[in-house]
């Protein structure tokens, strides 16, 4: 008996597990008790969406706390979002409710008096974001020894949303920063769904530490899984929701949908797919059709777009509004009822969401997972197919590919459906080689530099140089950081007036500096935007990016809403609801899309499988895709005319690689316009390909030195992370030269274009 694991643990967790209903412990659970229990490592516990690896690291960490309870806080679980703390919460707080053990969320929305009641004790498990760590950091600096003295374990969640990004860098410096407080070495427990190289990631775990790190890969996991994906022309003269639309529903497409079953390829009802009916039609059958569904756009304008149209249509169709909206500008309370309705078995429920749903919240019994346009990256494909599937049912996701119709000026480049193709492409790489993107990682992370400099000089007051020195450059993150870039940073701030040196020779905050870190805004190390509140009858509704003009209509929440009032100072405006057509105010940002996605598409372009998830009008589009594509080489050339003196370049890399050829190829003096990362397009070119190819040919034997390629870029060209307009321009040209040029790539895309 002693030697099955489930004895070993803690007896309410015993019990927790009798209620639930569990007949066994999971194969990663099983692995991960002896590993917490019996031995000093961190662990990786990496395995698919609901495989039981947040209980696989906290069961045996209660287990652990219980019998030998720790005289501060015992654990410190770190997520990405507040939504997923807040789902974790609810689950321990059943988990523990037999225990001794407290735990405690701990963000931005939870209440002050409830962080208050929890300090007092400072015991059992707190829950934080990084933000709130920081914070805490900062402003708590007397009472870190009591508070995390003991602590013994760090479960850092979603580890792979931390790894490629300043706040899993920030994570790392604060475990760090916190270990001059602690009485022993803390463990870390790192858990993640989608993780491309665990080496990696192992790696970066044990950032600061000497302690090895064990690993638990469940690559067994086998789920059954339904896709579907269909494509649409999106015409100019196409009707809204609402409108009566013609049907554009040729012969071939109609018998093409009679010879489907009665389920279609992958489980999806033949019925509702046919093409001719807008696009948000099919998505508001979809969810008719089903209890709860979970639409994933990439932005928050097509969030916004989508459940506002299925709004339309659920009030033309007279049928429940079931619909809600969850991305980072929507008000917590609005987020946390969409969440709700997810995880109510009762009523249907449908929530348009950005990536702020894509973790590994639990949102119940979810039928169907449907996602508008390609996802940037396997990872987050895995993520989402992830969301569904729970509970012992197929894992469900339905693509929609959207095309604008090119008009009859468009170009070569510009009538390939380069969205579609990602999609096949993303799902084949995951189904044929179960294959993720791996984590990037910077060498030179200034903008982050800069936040932990300030940080750490704010809260000790001040410091020397060598002693800030000291606790800046032994962080994990800043290991490349020569001492002379210090040197160089530190001299910079002082002139800028971000740092003061004192009489006595040591650094405290400057007068700049402190307009800086004297902010809420400052504990985050992403740009977080200063959005425009967003009144209806003062309830707040979520925030937008610019100040409208009142009597404006504008779109949040799913809703349209008429501007009545507008404090430019105070950047709110009031609204009321209203009717009609609106519009969406954010900016988008780039991504950065990898070379095997790129060299995906272009396998296939020239394959002939017909794959078996694509419905009639994405496989007619793929035909219509390769067919030209063949009839004109692009496919098999990689440099072709596209118009008097204006040629299109076929690199297949990534994004990173093409915007590096871009820069190679303005500094030969072309002038270039990208497609990133599909294609490129040149001009001020010689008169024939042969001439443009002997142009390349040359600049590829003779790459210049990464210095005279970056030496004319502007200052905003170089600042791409929230601090780095307070780094110098000679730093930030070293970080570019490390970080965002790939020049042993660019250089082997050049020479295999000449050689077509």
């Amino acid at each position: 008996m002693t030697e099955n694991p489930f004895y070993r643990l803690a007896p309410f967790i015993q019990e927790y597990i009798y209620r639930k209903g569990w007949k066994e412990l999971r194969g990663i659970q099983v692995q991960a008790i002896p590993l917490i229990l019996d031995t000093d490592q961190h662990l990786l516990i990496t395995s698919g969406t609901a495989s039981g690896k947040t209980e696989a690291a906290l069961l045996p960490i209660l287990t652990s706390l219980y019998f030998q309870p720790a005289s501060s806080i015992g654990v410190l679980y770190i997520g990405p979002l507040k939504a997923l703390i807040n789902d974790q919460f609810e689950r321990l707080q059943g988990l523990l409710e037999e225990s001794d053990i407290p735990v405690q969320s701990w963000h931005g929305d939870v209440a002050q008096s409830k962080k208050q009641n929890f300090l007092k004790r400072a015991q059992g498990i707190l829950q934080i974001t990084p933000e709130s760590m920081e914070a805490m950091l900062i402003n708590r600096q007397t009472d870190l020894k009591r508070l995390f003295g003991d602590l013994r374990f760090v479960v850092l969640d979603e580890v792979h949303a931390f790894i490629s990004s300043d706040r899993g860098r920030q994570v790392m410096c604060q475990l760090q920063r916190l270990a001059r407080y602690q009485t022993r070495p803390v463990r870390r427990i790192g858990l993640s769904a989608t993780l491309g190289e665990p080496d990696l990631a192992m790696s970066w775990l044990a950032g600061g530490t000497n302690t090895p790190v064990a690993l638990i890969d469940d690559k067994q996991t086998r789920r059954d899984v339904q896709l579907g994906l269909e494509h649409f022309l999106i015409r100019s003269d196409e009707k809204q929701p609402g409108e009566k639309a013609e049907s554009q529903e040729t012969d071939e497409e109609t018998s093409a949908l009679t010879e489907l079953d009665s389920t279609g390829d992958y489980g999806f009802p033949a019925d509702i797919l046919a093409n001719g009916e807008s696009l948000y039609r099919h998505v508001y059958q979809m969810c008719c059709n089903a209890h709860k569904t979970l639409i994933f756009a990439n932005q928050r304008a097509e969030v916004e777009e989508t459940a506002a149209n299925l709004r339309a249509l659920a009030a033309q169709n007279h049928t429940p509004d079931i619909y809600h909206v969850h991305h980072g500008s929507i008000a917590a309370p609005l987020r946390e009822a969409a969440e709700a309705a997810m995880r109510s078995a009762e009523k249907p429920a449908c929530v348009a969401a950005t990536v702020t749903l894509e973790l590994g919240i639990d949102i119940g019994q979810l039928d169907q997972v449907l996602q508008i346009n390609a996802t940037h990256s396997v990872s987050s494909f895995v993520q989402r197919l992830g969301r569904s599937g729970r509970r012992g049912t197929p894992a469900r996701m339905f693509f929609y590919s959207r095309e604008e119709e090119p008009d009859a000026k468009a170009t070569l480049g510009e009538r390939i459906p380069w969205n579609l193709l990602q999609t096949i492409a993303i799902i084949q790489l995951y189904i044929e080689e179960k294959w993720v993107e791996p984590p990037q990682i910077p060498y030179l992370p200034f903008s982050l530099l800069y936040h932990q400099t300030m940080s750490t000089l704010l809260a000790a007051t001040e410091l020397s140089p060598p002693q800030l020195a000291e606790r800046i450059l032994t962080l994990s993150p800043f290991s490349a950081v020569l001492p002379d870039y210090y040197q160089i940073f530190l001299r910079h701030l002082i002139q800028t007036k971000h740092l003061e040196l004192t009489e006595i020779g040591t650094l405290i905050v400057g007068l700049e500096g402190e307009k800086i870190v004297n902010n809420y805004r400052f504990y985050a190390t992403f740009e977080d935007e200063r959005g425009v509140r967003v009144l209806a009858q003062s309830r707040e509704i979520g925030t937008i990016s610019s100040i409208p003009e009142v009597d404006t209509s504008i779109r949040l929440a799913g809703y349209t809403w008429r501007v009545i009032t507008v404090d430019t100072e105070q950047k709110v405006v009031n609204v009321q609801r209203a009717r009609g057509k609106s519009k969406t105010i954010w900016a988008g940002g780039g991504v950065e899309i990898h070379t095997r996605v790129i060299q995906g598409i272009h396998r296939v372009l020239q394959s002939e499988t017909h794959y078996p998830y694509l419905l009639p009008q994405a496989r007619k589009r793929l035909d219509q895709a390769r067919s030209l594509t063949d009839s004109t080489g692009l496919v098999r050339e990689s440099i072709l005319l596209s118009a008097p003196n204006r040629y299109i370049l076929l690199p297949w890399r990534g994004t990173r690689t093409v915007d590096t050829l871009e820069l190679l190829l303005q500094h030969d003096g072309f002038a270039v316009s990208t497609h990133t990362p599909f294609y490129l397009e040149i001009s001020k070119s010689p008169d024939t390909v042969e001439q443009v190819r002997k142009r390349l040919s040359k600049l590829a034997n003779a790459i210049p030195e990464p210095s005279a390629i970056v030496e004319k870029l502007p200052g905003y060209e170089l600042q791409k992370d929230k601090y780095d307009r307070f780094v110098p321009d000679s730093l930030l040209r070293e970080a570019y030269i490390k970080d965002r040029l790939d020049l042993v790539q660019a250089a082997a895309s050049l020479q295999e274009i000449v050689g077509k």
